[in-house]
Order: structure tokens, then sequence, then C-alpha cells
């Protein structure tokens, strides 16, 4: 499994050679460079520790800076754990690049998806309403109606769709095709759409 660090820039959308549109998101994927490399001896388990983006060094705590100093590398914004991708045999210091995706394959991108604070069942739940505008609804028509019994069993059950917080959840979008790779900028384009809004720290993950 491969797996890099990136941020979402936003989309775009290119031809293909038949100049059907294709909606794409680019990423600025990487570089990750590698800070400590985990052991099954030692930690448990086999991963890799990698940084992504370079960070002001008065802005990284003295723990995490300790391992940059260690491992001989700069500061960085994002300290994470990805798996070791197969076949890797380097070591600290080392930068994992955008080229281990390739076009036509298909990767998984996680991130948090964009907040809508508190919102109406309507919105949440695709809620259809009740009643008319004409049949002397007032103020029903964008409630959620009964949500339980009188007698018995004399509670809401668990899992009611209600209104409440929606969005700002970890969310993965599976099957995404690279549509292109550009290893001179580091950017990753693929089809369709990804979690969150532009400048969202993502995970892209590939076999």
């Amino acid at each position: 499994m491969r797996e890099l660090i990136g941020r979402k820039v936003g989309m775009t959308r290119l031809c293909d050679e038949d100049g059907t549109d294709v909606p794409v998101t680019v990423i600025a994927a990487g570089p990750c460079v590698v800070v400590t490399r985990r052991t099954q001896d030692r930690d448990g388990h086999e991963a890799l520790a990698v940084g992504f983006e370079v960070a002001r060094p008065r802005g990284v705590t003295k723990p995490r800076a300790g391992q940059f100093a260690a491992a001989g590398v700069k500061p960085t914004r994002v300290l994470a754990e990805v798996p070791v991708p197969p076949g890797f045999e380097g070591k600290e210091g080392d930068t994992l690049t955008v080229d281990m995706f390739r076009v036509g394959e298909h990767v998984d991108v996680s991130g948090v998806s964009i907040g809508k604070g508190w919102q109406g069942v309507m919105r949440r739940h695709h809620f259809r309403g009740v009643g008319g505008a004409t049949h002397g609804q007032s103020n029903r028509l964008r409630a959620p109606g009964s949500i339980g019994q009188s007698s018995y069993p004399s509670r809401v059950f668990k899992g009611m769709r209600m209104a409440g917080r929606m969005g700002g959840r970890k969310t993965t979008i599976k099957n995404l095709t690279v549509v292109q790779v550009d290893t001179e900028k580091s950017l990753l384009l693929v089809k369709g759409a990804v979690p969150g809004k532009g400048g969202s720290l993502l995970r892209i993950r590939g076999m």
C-alpha cells in the first residue's frame, strides 16, 4: 500500500481525446520527507513517520523539534504515519513524491468534509416536508413531524433522524481515477470531488 499527504488546491476540468469534459480535483501531493521509520521490533508495527510542508523552527514544539533534529531534516507542519511503500529501502531524510502514483490507477482520498453547522432535517436528511402551503400550514412545512410514541415505549429510539450538526467529519472517497501526475509541480489530478475545501489536508492512498 502507498500513501501520501497532500492539500486540496481546487477543482477544474480537462478534456478527453473525444472532447468530453472531465471534472478533476487538483491535489498538491507531497513531497513528504521521511522522519522516522517504525519497526516491528521497536514499535510493534511497520510504518514511516513523514513530514509535510516546511515550518518555521519556532512554530514547532520541542519534543517534535528533537525528532526532526535526530533525523537531520527541516521541521514540518504536518507529521503523520504512512505505510511503508512496497520495495522501499530508504532511510531518514529521503522523500516520498507524487511519482509513486500512475495515470489510470484508482486511489482513495481521505479528509475532513466541509462543516455546515447546525442544520434541519430537510437539508441534513433530505426530508420532503409535510403538507402544502395552501392547506393551512403556517409553521410546519420544514418540521420533522412526530419522533416517537406516547404510552409505549415512551422514549425516542436511538438513531432517529433529527436536526443536528452536519459535515466536519472524516470522509473517504474511494476508487478515484488518477487523470494526471505532474512530478515537477508535485500535483495529482483525480477524477471527481474529494472531501474538504481548498487548502484542506488530505491523505491519498493507493494499493
